[in-house]
């Protein structure tokens, strides 16, 4: 069985490299469109995701173990010789001369025995030799932070100046560790200790999360198998991404506005917060994201949720100035929060990025600010954790809307847990990946000033 773990990790990880997919669908796809044990997706995510994480400084191995370049209709090679070389180093569950075995009969299954030769003898010298040599010269490099932690050297160098040596190592590291698989309650159908209770009888293992009272952690098994899932009584998100329906604080009978809703996590959260009264408008850009949302609405049994095709700078072309209680903008962003979910990620983007969605961010939040009514709530997030989508995002927002103040209720609609990280004065909140082993998050909440009088609930 493991040996065919190992070939579908193969097309998964070519998939990936040759069509530039997203690692999480193409992962997502594999493993629901197949039978295998839940000790074998677990295998099989690990292998995928450790690859992509570890790609650089695997590939500087890899330089210096091949005598000559792979030929470019042989990549699929490369590929195998990746994931191997992954397993070798970074995985104990099996020994090496297992793993040098596997890939060459499966390279003697779609290759030939040319091929063969060449993998067993790659893998053999590293199996042989360590790579006790190659780390000392990873050392004495100029990107030795970019090899010790897997990632490019501009975007750990960025981390460093914005956050200093300390947690951008913390970060880094961080992020080459296993993501945790969290999941919420739906309110509007259960509750926390009840769906524990039904998930134990499935064979679960969870436990109570740490940052969202609707929040849990699956230690072990396969959640969207589950009835419990299929029902509709959980929803499979990260605890720091809750947070964000929290700060909205949505109340039912409201209008709310989430401007960049797809797959429809905070969109299903705020709808299970108002108890499925009142209206959700859900926008994004493309179509097909749409129909994610519309199928996670029907599977939760939320029918206060309306989802269509917008791009969020051009919302005053279909809605009226101040036409809703709370708005969210979940913006655009590079990801960096989410690399141990995605970490294609911090091999496909550039600074360059960073600076464009920065100005998109700002068209969003500008378009999303004039539906806001006099005393609502507008809420900013995103899942990165760089500055210039963030805090100075938010603190522009601010200089050139001064008809909006922080929300001056936003630390109390907040979990203990985090409080002491949202600055005095501020109404804001980052969240690092390597502080509750979740995503990295950023949060800042408005309220609109009021005038002539209003009031808002």
């Amino acid at each position: 069985m493991e040996n065919n773990i190992r070939a579908i990790a193969l097309d998964v990880l070519f998939k990936i490299e040759q069509n530039q997919a997203y690692s999480n669908l193409q992962l997502n796809q594999t493993l629901q469109n197949s039978n295998m044990k839940s000790i074998d997706k677990g295998l099989l995510t690990n292998i995928v995701y450790g690859t992509i994480q570890r790609k650089n400084t695997i590939d500087f191995y890899l330089d210096q173990l091949l005598n000559k370049p792979i030929k470019k209709k042989d990549r699929w090679v490369l590929t195998l010789l990746r994931l191997s070389i992954f397993q070798m180093l970074y995985l104990d569950r099996v020994p090496d001369h297992a793993i040098i075995h596997e890939a060459v009969e499966i390279t003697k299954q779609r290759g030939n025995l040319g091929l063969a030769g060449l993998v067993n003898g790659i893998l053999r010298k590293l199996q042989r030799e360590g790579t006790v040599a190659m780390d000392k010269k990873a050392e004495e490099g100029a990107e030795k932070e970019a090899l010790s932690y897997s990632m490019p050297q501009w975007l750990f160098d960025r981390w460093r100046e914005q956050f200093g040596q300390d947690d951008a190592e913390k970060m880094a590291q961080s992020n080459l560790l296993a993501s945790p698989v969290t999941a919420r309650v739906n309110i509007k159908k259960s509750n926390r200790k009840d769906v524990l209770e039904l998930l134990s009888e499935e064979g679960i293992i969870a436990e109570e999360g740490e940052l969202s009272p609707e929040g849990i952690i699956i230690k072990e098994g396969y959640l969207p198998a589950t009835e419990v899932y299929k029902k509709g009584l959980v929803t499979i998100q990260d605890e720091s991404s809750m947070l964000v329906a929290r700060a909205v604080d949505p109340v039912s009978g409201e209008t709310v506005l989430d401007t960049c809703a797809a797959p429809g996590g905070k969109s299903t959260h705020m709808a299970e917060l108002m108890q499925g009264e009142g209206r959700v408008v859900s926008l994004d850009l493309h179509a097909h994201k749409i129909e994610l949302i519309k199928k996670q609405a029907e599977r939760l049994g939320l029918e206060n949720i309306e989802a269509s095709v917008l791009d969020a700078r051009k919302v005053s072309e279909k809605y009226r100035a101040e036409t809703f209680d709370r708005v969210l903008v979940d913006a655009p962003c590079s990801g960096f929060g989410v690399i141990r979910k995605k970490p294609d990620l911090k091999w496909s983007k550039t600074e360059d990025d960073v600076k464009r969605l920065n100005s998109i961010q700002k068209d969003i939040l500008h378009a999303a600010s004039e539906m806001v009514k006099h005393g609502g709530l507008l809420v900013y997030s995103t899942c990165t954790v760089d500055k210039e989508e963030n805090d100075r995002v938010a603190d522009w927002f601010l200089t050139n809307h001064q008809d909006f103040e922080w929300d001056p209720h936003f630390a109390e609609k907040m979990p203990e847990t985090v409080k002491s990280y949202i600055m005095d004065e501020r109404s804001d909140l980052q969240i690092m990946p390597h502080y509750f082993n979740s995503d990295g998050f950023y949060i800042a909440a408005y309220r609109k000033k009021t005038t002539g009088g209003e009031k808002h609930a």
